[in-house]
């Protein structure tokens, strides 16, 4: 089986850490993004993942080679030279995708963090004996999103309704999908939207069927949706695996740290946190809600909330941060400091506190 992944874009909501890697490789709970959604295709027999992308494919394939080798998948890219929206890139990828097995193909969103129940998907698709199968979730404010209408019993789609003013229904598009290849001819290499031209043909032939995903979802492709992605990611390991949780005095709640990271005395860690690879965190620190990237340093009794601080950066002494504080790659920031909501650009030195949420270039 064969899978494709919608990377697309530059990560402008993500910034500033997609100024140091494209936006699938940000690290989410101590891994690149998109490796949760290979291991889960992994898992269930897809030998080969298409990417497609339209910015730095050379950064992405050389940062995924040695994950090809550890997981003993094939990944390729597919590039656009210009926007093709979420179909006209399946049309590019088609050769990437046809291998004459007729087996359907999974096409992910790349910002999606969820269970990714495929192997149910591959049974509800095999079942209903349909063209195309898409995973909805349910949410409070179907308002925002493009929502669903489908049969409860059959899950057979009846129509898309984009962002309705009036409730028609909770369900919205979780960005999971399971096509056949005859999707295909349905598509045309062109900017396009699955959503909007696509989906509703198949609709409107009785050929569309969704099935309800189970567990958590959350698109992180924005600071806020990614800090509330986490605790729902946290809390799903904490019911699938929470021996892979830390356990302890100064843990509350659901932490996740790499076991490379080193820990002072008298901190207080937790809820939905995860500290990555050689981070060093000193003693009598407090932190919550918040991601620790690779190689950061936090110094003695500083206090970090709802925030993200990218890689390699420094926290000095008796500072405070909170708010969606989000620190690019390397950014140091002195004793005392305290910041509220600010966005630090990569390679930056900060002495000065940050009274209100703003950029720092």
């Amino acid at each position: 089986m064969k899978a494709l992944i919608l990377v697309g874009g530059f990560g402008t909501r993500l910034r500033p850490l997609t100024l140091s890697v494209p936006k699938p490789l940000v690290d989410f709970a101590n891994k690149p993004m998109i490796l949760h959604q290979i291991e889960a295709l992994k898992a269930i027999g897809v030998t080969e993942v298409v990417l497609a992308i339209n910015y730095q494919p050379e950064v992405m394939l050389n940062f995924l080679k040695e994950f090809e080798k550890k997981l003993g998948i094939k990944i390729t890219c597919s590039q656009e030279t210009e926007p093709l929206g979420t179909a006209g890139p399946i049309a590019l990828a088609r050769d990437k995708l046809i291998d004459g097995s007729g087996e359907p193909f999974f096409v992910l969103n790349s910002d999606v963090i969820s269970e990714y129940p495929l192997k149910e998907m591959l049974n509800f698709h095999k079942g209903h004996g349909g063209e195309a199968s898409i995973m909805v979730t349910k949410v409070d404010e179907p308002s925002k999103y493009g929502v669903v209408v489908m049969e409860e019993t059959t899950g057979k789609v009846k129509k898309f309704v984009e962002k309705p003013q009036i409730f028609v229904g909770n369900k919205i598009n979780a960005g999971i999908y399971l096509l056949n290849p005859s999707v295909l001819n349905r598509i045309e290499l062109r900017p396009t939207s699955i959503e909007k031209e696509v989906f509703p043909k198949i609709a409107a032939e009785n050929k569309l069927y969704a099935m309800v995903l189970p567990g958590f979802w959350m698109d992180i492709g924005q600071p806020k949706d990614y800090i509330t992605g986490l605790r729902m990611y946290l809390e799903s390991l904490r019911k699938k695996s929470s021996a892979k949780l830390s356990t302890g005095s100064h843990f509350v709640g659901n932490v996740l740290v790499d076991e490379s990271a080193v820990i002072g005395d008298g901190c207080l860690i937790g809820p939905d946190v995860a500290i990555g690879p050689g981070c060093i965190i000193e003693s009598g620190v407090r932190l919550s809600r918040c991601t620790i990237m690779r190689g950061v340093r936090i110094k003695k009794h500083t206090c970090v909330s709802n925030s993200i601080i990218g890689w390699h950066s420094t926290v000095g002494k008796w500072a405070r941060l909170e708010n969606m504080t989000i620190l690019g790659e390397d950014v140091h920031l002195g004793d005392e400091v305290y910041s509220n909501g600010g966005v630090v650009l990569p390679h930056k030195e900060i002495k000065s506190s940050i009274l209100k949420p703003e950029i720092v270039m």
